[in-house]
């Protein structure tokens, strides 16, 4: 009887041994695949910017930095990240609307994310970082920097406010072409 047991525990360990060699096999073959995947075909959507330009021309200059109605009835944010402010400090955004994030940083890598929301951007110098996402409901929120980027990296912060769409389209239309912030 000891030799059946012992046949049968052998069975087992290389029916699990075959198991685990094909997850392994599996896992492995994944990785081969999205390495040469990611060569063969890096994302189209990076967009590059002259960090050294950013303050003379452009879409990051001081006066183009806040949040804009667009024509498809979506807002546009823009924020630039200097070591130790965001520009603008504070942002209006409308609740309820698709909101398209477009930032840069003009020095080190800085990063931010808005509280109780999935926002979660990296400013990366030479690089355009975008995201999308919408509010639901109105109210205050804070933007922390949260890549380290110096000795001022703790006194970083901005806000979100998030107003009534009907109010942000207001404002927005008494004010054509400019951006707003919460500094008027």
């Amino acid at each position: 009887m000891a030799g059946t047991a012992h046949d049968i525990a052998a069975k087992a360990e290389a029916r699990w041994a075959w198991i685990v060699g094909g997850i392994i096999a599996f896992l492995v073959a994944m990785m081969a695949y999205m390495s040469l995947h990611w060569a063969a075909m890096p994302p189209v959507r990076t967009e590059t910017i002259d960090p050294t330009t950013l303050h003379i021309a452009g879409e990051f200059v001081e006066t183009n930095l806040g949040s804009a109605a667009e024509p498809d009835g979506s807002v546009t944010v823009r924020v630039l990240a200097n070591q130790y402010s965001f520009t603008p400090q504070c942002l209006v955004v409308p609740a309820n609307t698709w909101l398209h994030f477009r930032g840069t940083a003009a020095d080190v890598v800085h990063g931010f994310s808005v509280s109780h929301s999935n926002v979660n951007l990296m400013l990366i110098p030479g690089y355009i970082s975008n995201f999308q996402t919408r509010f639901e409901t109105p109210g205050e929120h804070v933007m922390p920097c949260h890549e380290f980027c110096g000795n001022g990296h703790a006194a970083m912060w901005a806000h979100v406010q998030v107003i009534p769409r009907e109010e942000f389209m207001r404002r927005a239309n008494s004010q054509p072409g400019r951006r707003l912030s919460c500094v008027q």
